[in-house]
């Protein structure tokens, strides 16, 4: 199976104050430390980075003193992450039979992560990394406490998300037509019936959105 990785880095970083993707950790931006295990893996055959468009030959020119003669392709994002992922899709490689997908912010990935989502997608349509919930979860409305879920069926979702090419295509277009907007890919392929295989994930994998993230980020680097 021919993979290529997507990375939506084009949001603007409202929470967080700055679009903290280009923010720099330990002297590079947050992009490129989120970006080199797929650089490196074996696995990955091309590497699409989708960017706000006025950044795209900037990154472009950076990434390629990185890329270890690794196609990596940079191209604008769209007005939601959806549509910054089907970018990246339609420019991918037309050989690639999965795409793995990656929060730009997730700047402690591992190359084993990358290849277990991968790996996963030999009996199913697609797989989320992810770890179990060793919290209590409640449903609440309105501020009430409306019900408890069984916290043994619950999983916090990370990326990357690995999904067959075809399929996830599939579930964009469906997404177009029916208005459905997503804060991930997994939840467009569930819409539509496709198999998501569960791949546990890493607690330091984790999405910087706060500066209490960002603090972590620097400790852990």
């Amino acid at each position: 199976m021919k993979v290529s990785a997507i990375i939506p880095a084009a949001g603007s970083g409202h929470r967080f104050g700055e679009a903290k993707q280009f923010k720099l950790l330990a002297g590079r931006p947050l992009l490129f430390h989120s970006l080199k295990p797929f650089l490196a893996s074996s696995i990955i055959q091309e590497v699409i980075v989708v960017v706000p468009e006025y950044q795209i030959e900037s990154v472009h020119r950076d990434l390629l003193s990185m890329s270890a003669g690794k196609p990596v392709k940079v191209i604008a994002g769209g007005a939601r992450r959806q549509d910054s992922v089907k970018n990246g899709v339609t420019a991918s490689v037309s050989s690639a039979t999965l795409v793995c997908i990656h929060d730009a912010v997730r700047p402690f990935v591992s190359e084993t992560l990358i290849n277990n989502s991968i790996a996963a997608c030999k009996t199913a349509d697609g797989a989320v990394v992810a770890l179990r919930s060793m919290d209590t979860v409640k449903f609440s409305e309105s501020g009430i406490v409306k019900e408890t879920l069984n916290r043994e069926k619950i999983w916090l979702v990370q990326t990357p998300q690995t999904f067959r090419k075809d399929k996830l295509i599939q579930a964009l277009d469906h997404a177009d037509a029916k208005g459905l907007t997503a804060t991930d890919e997994s939840y467009l392929m569930e819409a539509m019936g496709f198999s998501v295989a569960l791949v546990p994930g890493d607690i330091n994998n984790f999405k910087i959105t706060t500066m209490d993230d960002w603090k972590r980020a620097e400790y852990l680097i």
